[in-house]
């Protein structure tokens, strides 16, 4: 027979029971010893205090006490772990030896590193192939950061060497720009200038009878070089940043920014009233380095247990201001470009909720080890590997999530009406930014079933720059749409908008969208009560205007970063919007 009050009992016991069992299997749990290591970090003259040591390519880290001493728990029994220790002004020291837990005589000795940058390092080439100056040295990046054999594997000398930063001093924008050419060698005339009374020599526009090329520094100042290798080739500018040609450059200087200037870099030098570099400090005279001594090496980056080897770790090496000297520009006054000033004055500059450069153009996770595993790479958690690809303006994908569009088509008796929003919802700085050369165009087509397009009776229209002739070649100026560029003016020849910003010029519009800002624009449409009209919306983005690409003969194919089409049917229907993509 069933008893209630029996079964109750029962099953207080066995609850009872449970809850004691797992109480005492919780005690067990909780006082069971944890494995752990312990030591001592020193240098030559005796312990070092606040050095970071850790369980190499983990997150499993402790800092030493007042005497040196550290502690490193939670490590799995009988597990040999490798430890690195690191402290400032020092190299990173141990990751060779082995430790069992429960180790607690562990010795880490640290060696402090220059604390003055050496002018007389010859820089290192980032190849190890054959052929490049500098190559088949012991410390070239290639040997260990690239994989020959493995097409599948994405270490950082390989994406470095696809990337713009690597290609700064033969991109050939930048060096017909320069020399005034196009790309195939075809030089503008030399500018001609008057001399005035009140303001001395004045640039005259070049002349239409003779062929033009495109604008050049060499043709505005032929005896001088000019600050533009200070980016561009700045291992070759570093002592010299306004007087060297960057189409003289040759070895290891012509790598662009290379790994060895950019590992050597430690600090960089800002305005602290307005956090941007100083207006006259381009480039390399904004950073700080640290070039070795005769018979040492030195790599600065953002990981603190890279060993063993004479690195150390740097925390500007993550911060956006290790961008700033080449992404700010001033030239007379006015500035040029500013990702970096812009990327400042956004909330993605906000420390604790923000995002900085790297994280959108190093991002992480795209691998799990940044050398070979036969030149002594280790497997790490891929969101502490950045990728060095560093995506930019030509980069598509990078682009295509810069922006979001959104369109509205509403038919109103014989009126189309279209709205567009584009918000800058995605990116840290202007969109477009840096280059003025480079641009938006929006472009609102609509048509009839029939594919007739219909006629614009009000809003915006492309610029004139935006190409007057075939809208099938690019031309798409007095089309409905507009277009998001920082147009410069030269002063005394009033071209525009102009790309000689070496020239004195003036800002004569910005309509480019800043960080979390919104642009809408409205079109109308002649449409007839009865038919199909079908929109579609394009946002380009082009990286010069097109009459310069004519001249330089620029090949740059414009790339779509956002397309939406709306098809309405052959009735007024309110609100109409339904949205084909």
């Amino acid at each position: 027979m069933y008893d209630a009050n029996t079964h109750s009992v029962h099953s207080i016991r066995l609850a009872l029971a449970g809850a004691c069992a797992g109480l005492v299997l919780a005690v067990l749990v909780q006082s069971a010893p944890s494995a752990s290591v312990s030591g001592l970090v020193r240098d030559a003259n005796g312990p070092v205090a606040s050095a970071t040591v850790r369980v190499k390519a983990t997150a499993n880290a402790t800092t030493t006490d007042a005497d040196g001493r550290f502690a490193l728990a939670d490590l799995e029994p009988n597990k040999p772990v490798v430890l690195t220790a690191w402290a400032e002004g020092y190299y990173i020291g141990g990751g060779q030896t082995e430790y069992l837990p429960g180790a607690s005589d562990v010795d880490i000795m640290l060696s402090a590193h220059n604390d003055q940058d050496n002018a007389n390092y010859a820089w290192l080439s980032a190849f190890a192939s054959a052929g490049y100056p500098g190559s088949g040295e012991d410390g070239n990046c290639e040997h260990c950061h690239a994989d020959p054999n493995d097409a599948q594997v994405s270490l950082p000398f390989d994406e470095w060497r696809g990337d713009a930063h690597a290609l700064s001093a033969e991109n050939p924008r930048f060096l017909t720009m320069y020399t005034g050419t196009d790309t195939a060698g075809s030089q503008s005339s030399p500018t001609q200038y008057f001399q005035t009374r009140d303001y001395g020599r004045i640039p005259l526009r070049p002349d239409p009878n003779e062929s033009y090329f495109g604008p050049g520094y060499k043709l505005d100042f032929p005896e001088t070089a000019g600050n533009c290798a200070a980016c561009h080739t700045p291992a070759a500018a570093i002592d010299a940043a306004y007087e060297t040609d960057p189409t003289t450059v040759t070895g290891v200087g012509a790598e662009g920014a290379a790994c060895d200037f950019c590992h050597k870099v430690w600090d960089v030098r800002l305005d602290p009233a307005s956090g941007l570099p100083y207006p006259n400090m381009p480039g390399v005279l904004s950073f700080e380095f640290r070039r070795p001594p005769e018979g040492h090496q030195f790599f600065a980056g953002p990981l603190d247990d890279v060993a063993p080897g004479e690195d150390t770790y740097s925390p500007i090496q993550r911060q956006s201001q290790y961008c700033a000297p080449c992404h700010f520009g001033v030239f007379w006054d006015t500035v040029v470009y500013n990702s970096f000033g812009e990327w400042l004055h956004s909330p993605y500059s906000d420390p604790q909720t923000g995002r900085s450069c790297q994280d959108c153009h190093m991002p992480s996770g795209r691998t799990d080890h940044f050398a070979r595993f036969d030149k002594g790479g280790v497997l790490r958690d891929p969101t502490t590997i950045f990728s060095h690809r560093m995506p930019g303006a030509a980069d598509e994908q990078l682009l295509q999530n810069a922006v979001s569009m959104d369109v509205k088509a509403v038919r109103e008796g014989e009126r189309l009406a279209v709205t567009v929003t584009i918000t800058n919802d995605q990116t840290g700085h202007h969109v477009p930014t840096d280059s003025p050369l480079r641009h938006l165009i929006l472009l609102v087509a609509a048509t009839d079933g029939r594919g007739r397009r219909l006629k614009q009776l009000d809003g915006p229209v492309v610029p004139e720059w935006g190409g007057v002739g075939d809208p099938n070649q690019g031309f798409y100026a007095g089309l409905p749409g507009k277009a998001f560029a920082k147009v410069l003016e030269e002063h005394w020849t009033e071209l525009s908008p102009s790309g000689a910003y070496w020239n004195p010029t003036r800002v004569l519009s910005d309509n480019r969208l800043a960080a979390f800002e919104v642009d809408t624009s409205s079109c109308v449409f002649a449409q007839t009560t009865e038919g199909e009209a079908i929109v579609d919306v394009t946002l380009l983005f082009r990286r010069a205007f097109i009459k310069l690409m004519a001249q330089k003969s620029w090949q740059s194919p414009d790339i779509v970063m956002e397309h939406e089409r709306i098809t309405i049917g052959g009735s007024p229907v309110p609100n109409a919007g339904l949205q084909e993509r």
